[in-house]
Order: C-alpha cells, then structure tokens, then sequence
C-alpha cells in the first residue's frame, strides 16, 4: 500500500523547487497553509471484515526534510494524533520518529460515524504538551444502512474540505495547488467490494481488488460516496433457525407410528 515512496520524494522535490521560484510570498503563504516545510503521505482506511466489525487505519509519514527541519511542530502534531485516537478507543503505534500508524476499531455503521467524526473534528481541543495550531478543514462522514432479509446494503458518504490547505485569490481562484505537496488517499475495503456512486462535484477513483481508493484534492472540495453490500446476520439467523425447526418437523414425522391414534387391544376369544 505505501510503496510509492521513492516516486513521491522525487515528485515532492520537483514541487518544492517550482513553488520557490514563485516567490518568497507565496512560498510563505504555502507554509502558513499546512504548517509544514515539506511533504506528507496521509492515508485513511475504511475496512468492513464483517457487518459487525471493522476498522479505521490512519497511514501518516512525513518527508525526510520536514522531520528534520521542523521536528518540534512534527512531533506536537503526530502527538496530538495520538491522543485523538485514545479518545475514541484507538491504537497507535510508531514506526518511526516521522511515521505512526493509527488503528480504530468500530462495530457498527453507527459507531464508524461516531468515532470517525470525533477523530476528525477540526473543533475539538486535546491537551498536549505543546500546542499545534492546524488549518481548518471541515469533514463530515454518514453511513446509511438498508436491511434486505439476507443482505444489507450500505452507503458511504464523505465530505470534506480542503480549501484551507491551498492559496486562493479572492474570488476563491486556486493560485498556489499544493497537491505536489501533500499525498491525500481514502480508502474503503469491504468483503464483496463496492461501487463507486459519481456525483457532481465527486473525487475520481479507482479501484484495487476489493478495495476503493480516492486520491483528494487539496484546496478543494471533496465529496466521495460509494454503495456495497454485505450478509445479514439477522437474516441470516432467522434463516438457520427456521431450517432447524422445519427439519425437526420433518424428522418427527418420519418416525413410524407418530401422530397415529393407538391401537384398541384385540378382543379375547369365547371358549
């Protein structure tokens, strides 16, 4: 999943240089944009194993250069990640000084919601030793759900928005794309795969296996939205129990002599 690194780095070089020769300003105004001197691959799963179980994966790693040259800031803001995800039962776990991976498991489509919307609120505060001031991106996840007797169907909808991580104009035209920059991908993994449903304004995506993968847009609006389906363990219950009842009915029947009336004793014999 994370072996475009090598192509990245030179990609990211390659922009760096180019928004340097831009301007001093505007390579200011990059920085103040996203906070950070360099670039980001930031990688977010959604992965149903079963209608009742799943999990969120967040992939963060941070460029060489920006774990060196701004480390302090870096480092607030991968602890500031770390203690979201405790507060919504999350683990994370450090791969290296510029790389953590946060894992948030969920049960229902209710709790990803919750849990996802929590983890990602651009209004809530956590207490860190130093205090990391992010740009404001607003985000809002929704899962839909519709019971068919053996199958559920589900559908994912997210919207998100990135226009703090560019340089507008006034008339909110895109000057400065810091997409070069900063490597923004959702994921979304289900057992029998999913559609993806196009809207007006939707992310492109493609697809890997039974994965979805969208790559999102910095200084704009995204919205993504996809359908799959899945087994009804409802259904599928309600189902085994009543096979289990019709085959003991028909087993009691095929015993000899069960729901016949008894036979009446011969009459004896006069001598």
């Amino acid at each position: 999943m994370f072996q475009r690194t090598a192509r990245f780095a030179s990609r990211c070089a390659k922009a760096l240089f180019q928004t340097v020769l831009q301007g001093r300003a505007v390579w200011m105004a990059v920085i103040a944009a996203f906070m950070l001197s360099g670039c980001v691959q930031y990688e977010v799963g959604i992965t149903f194993d079963s209608p009742t179980r799943g999990a969120i994966a967040q992939h963060i790693q941070l460029d060489e250069r920006l774990a060196s040259v701004g480390s302090g800031t870096a480092q607030a803001w991968l602890a500031n990640i770390e203690q979201r995800a405790r507060q919504v039962q999350g683990k994370t776990r450090r791969l290296s000084s510029k790389e953590v991976i946060v894992t948030i498991p969920f049960t229902t489509g209710r709790e990803l919601e919750q849990k996802f919307n929590t983890f990602f609120d651009a209004k809530a505060t956590v207490k860190t030793s130093r205090k990391v001031e992010l740009p404001p991106i607003e985000s809002h996840l929704k899962v839909e759900q519709g019971n068919f007797l053996l199958l559920e169907r589900r559908k994912m909808i997210y919207d998100v928005d990135l226009r703090s991580l560019g340089v507008a104009s006034p008339s909110g035209e895109v000057l400065v794309d810091s997409s070069p920059l900063i490597d923004l991908q959702v994921n979304l993994t289900t057992p029998w795969g999913a559609k993806n449903v196009v809207r007006p304004g939707s992310v492109a995506s493609r697809r890997d296996g039974k994965q979805l993968i969208w790559m999102l847009q910095p200084g704009q609006k995204n919205h993504l939205e996809a359908a799959f389906w899945m087994p009804s363990p409802l259904g599928l219950g309600t189902v085994a129990i009543v096979a289990i009842v019709a085959a003991g009915i028909y087993l009691k029947n095929q015993q000899p002599g069960v729901g016949e009336p008894a036979a009446k004793p011969a009459a004896a014999s006069r001598p």
